[in-house]
């Protein structure tokens, strides 16, 4: 814009689309490496890491879950179990009583 003469003007539009397109490719380029590179190992290194920490979260909530199940083949008041339902905050452990419920009502039943 600074200039008047057209040539030189040409020539400036030019280069800038150049360097535009050259760019571009370069975009293209990184994203196809990025597209079809190999996974690399660091996900299986996070895993390593925090597998001990996981595992021993995992054993901690099964052991919980065992303590409720023991805890639940108690109770024989559906009353009751259903208050502890609506006290539950883990899927599992609501699973567990819902089973529970299910269970007293069939002997009710029978």
């Amino acid at each position: 814009e600074a200039t008047l003469d057209l040539a030189e003007r040409r020539r400036i539009r030019s280069a800038i689309r150049e360097l535009q397109r050259q760019e571009l490719e370069r975009d293209e380029e990184a994203l196809a490496s990025k597209r079809f590179r190999p996974e690399r190992g660091t996900h299986r290194q996070d895993d390593k890491e925090n597998w001990p920490q996981s595992q021993r979260l995992e054993e901690e909530q099964q052991a919980a879950l065992a303590a409720l199940s023991r805890q639940l083949e108690a109770i024989t008041d559906v009353e009751e179990l259903t208050k502890l339902l609506r006290a539950a905050g883990e899927y599992e452990e609501r699973k567990l009583i819902r089973a529970a419920i299910r269970k007293l009502r069939a002997e009710e039943i029978e």
